[in-house]
């Protein structure tokens, strides 16, 4: 059964140096009160997974002016100039990954999977440094799967036994980061009682998350 937490609590789960995945797409979707205060504890040298940088006053974002990443893999960085002017001048290092390579590379490591074979990016610069495998004639990537210490996302209700439900596009990622992490944190809105959410509308089982923050 997941823990309920305070939010400040939450954010002093995460610690210098660890790799983080954070829910959302451009900002939608994630833990934007989580987020808030890592930008406050000043946590550094971090790697971050996530869809995108956000805005620079939005979402990831916030913690991507205030440098607390020393290295990203995102599928688009376009919307944040301030991520594009840190990968330039070298402060931070960040691995572009195409959105659906990118999301299986995260569900590969959620369902114990050795890696994947894909023809995205084969013949370009994605195929830098990566395993070339021939099947039936055709080359695909051998894409690794992606894993973290902690996942963050963010979810319109939960009940106390830890099962989310998300609101419309919100789930994104997050429903695919619960399951590749060692510990899921899911930033939430409501709390309600375990049996209140209709079964065919959990859309993270509880068996994943280990802490909800937030709520009523």
């Amino acid at each position: 059964m997941a823990k309920q937490i305070t939010i400040d609590e939450a954010a002093k789960l995460v610690k210098d140096g660890m790799t983080i995945m954070i829910g959302g797409f451009m900002g939608c979707g994630s833990p934007h009160k989580i987020i808030d205060k890592l930008v406050e504890s000043g946590v550094k040298n971090l790697t971050l997974i996530c869809n995108d940088t956000g805005l620079v006053d939005y979402g990831v974002g916030k913690m991507v002016v205030a440098k607390q990443f020393k290295k990203i893999y995102a599928s688009h960085i376009g919307l944040n100039p301030e991520a594009g002017r840190q990968m330039t001048e070298k402060e931070v290092e960040i691995v572009l990954v195409p959105q659906g390579t990118l999301a299986e590379r995260i569900r590969s490591a959620g369902a114990g999977l050795g890696g994947f074979l894909t023809p995205t990016g084969v013949g370009t610069t994605v195929q830098e440094g990566k395993e070339v495998i021939t099947v039936e004639g055709k080359e695909y990537l051998l894409e690794l799967p992606l894993k973290a210490d902690i996942a963050i996302v963010e979810a319109g209700k939960a009940d106390k036994a830890g099962n989310l439900q998300y609101h419309g596009s919100t789930k994104n990622f997050c429903e695919l980061m619960v399951t590749a992490a060692d510990i899921t944190i899911a930033e939430v809105r409501e709390v309600v009682e375990t049996g209140e959410i209709d079964p065919d509308f959990v859309h993270s089982p509880g068996i994943f998350i280990d802490y909800i923050a937030g709520g009523n």
